[in-house]
């Protein structure tokens, strides 16, 4: 698909549409159940949430040039924009972001599925947990890292990793794989999270001992894998997992009676932008797009799996300058931070529609809760 094309059908498709006790023992539920007319249409058996941390457009389209003028994103025919400011501050961080998509509400920056009063909030994982879904998580960054944490976790503040990687202790995700070995088994308290998993029945790797290519899955078994020390490298530098470890875990929940929920994050596009490495950006984006692409193909065999791709924030004020060609790409940054730009949201399968227009980056979390036909106040823990 031409850039111009892709362009329009974007313009088009929005126009047309000791954590402290208090957060471990307390968990409130200020979410607005919403009613919906569409209780005859197809409904997903599952979702697939899968995040670019810091895809703003920009990083999208130079992906797209650099990788002969195409991306699988193109297949995603529904598309909205999301408004991504935090609670506190117009320009947004990862936990805050994350946060508003699993749990539907606007937060602090820095915050781990916690409310502006450090109250936890239940995250749409949770949720599905206790309806009998499976759930899973796969990152190219430590999957204690803010965007997967605030999926799982129920923290002050997003650099209390050792915190957070015990809150994996507390769930019954049936799949986790991401870096950050070192916060589950070598930890100043002394805990080894990587031993309690497995006493608690979890099939365990890491990545000092096993390839995940050699691993095999068992559905009747949660599973955790380890990819690094602390973060993982970058896919430059030999990182390959994303689309493996994506579809492995695809294969596996698929296997379980119920349906699933899935996040999927390709983490270091945001790290290019934080670097201003135009060449780191584009590498991260196309290994992402090429894990997007992998997934639709399954979805599309499977009928009853809904893709939702988007992004958190924009990372470096990431352009492309006068003087670019297909070829080669003049780039510049106006920050080696987040910005405020509205965000694109990518949609594919039963209940797409609703991803269509303009919206809070809240409205995401309603959205998908809406799709999966959930009309109930999530339960406290």
């Amino acid at each position: 698909m031409k850039p111009l094309v892709f362009s329009v059908i974007i313009l088009f498709a929005v126009i047309g549409c000791n954590t402290s006790k208090k957060i471990e023992s307390q968990v409130v539920t200020t979410t607005t159940t919403i009613t919906s007319d569409r209780s005859d249409a197809k409904r997903p058996k599952n979702i697939i949430f899968m995040v670019g941390d810091g895809m703003g457009l920009s990083q999208i389209t130079a992906g797209m040039y650099s990788n002969g003028d195409k991306l699988n994103l193109e297949r995603m025919k529904t598309i909205g924009l999301h408004k991504s400011y935090a609670a506190d501050a117009l320009v947004t961080d990862s936990a805050a972001g994350a946060t508003a998509f699993s749990c539907g509400q606007k937060t602090y920056n820095g915050a781990i599925g916690v409310d502006v009063d450090t109250v936890a909030i239940p995250t749409i994982l949770e949720e599905a947990e206790n309806k009998n879904l499976a759930t899973g998580m796969v990152s190219t960054s430590t999957i204690v890292h803010a965007t997967p944490a605030s999926f799982i976790a129920h923290n002050r503040h997003r650099k209390n990793y050792e915190e957070i990687a015990a809150d994996f202790l507390k769930t019954e995700i049936d799949c986790f794989i991401g870096g950050g070995a070192k916060f589950f088994n070598n930890r100043e308290d002394g805990r080894d999270l990587l031993q309690e998993l497995k006493d608690k029945g979890y099939q365990v790797g890491d990545y000092f001992n096993d390839e995940l290519e050699s691993i095999q899955i068992n559905e009747n078994q949660n599973f955790a894998y380890l990819t690094s020390l602390a973060d993982p490298i970058p896919v430059a530098q030999g990182r390959d997992y994303l689309q493996k470890a994506s579809m492995m875990t695809i294969e596996a929940l698929d296997k379980k009676d119920n349906g699933f929920f899935i996040m999927i994050e390709g983490s270091q596009i945001d790290w290019g932008g934080h670097s201003n490495d135009a060449d780191y950006i584009i590498s991260e984006m196309i290994d992402f797009d090429n894990t997007i692409g992998a997934v639709l193909d399954w979805a599309d065999k499977d009928g009853e799996t809904l893709v939702i791709v988007t992004a958190d924030h924009e990372t470096g004020g990431f352009a492309i300058q006068k003087g670019s060609t297909r070829d080669s790409l003049v780039t510049a940054f106006t920050s080696d931070y987040h910005t405020a730009e509205m965000i694109c949201v990518f949609a594919h399968g039963p209940q797409e529609e609703l991803f269509r227009g303009i919206y809070e980056n809240t409205a995401i979390y309603h959205k998908m809760r809406e799709a999966y036909g959930w009309k109930d106040i999530p339960a406290s823990k």
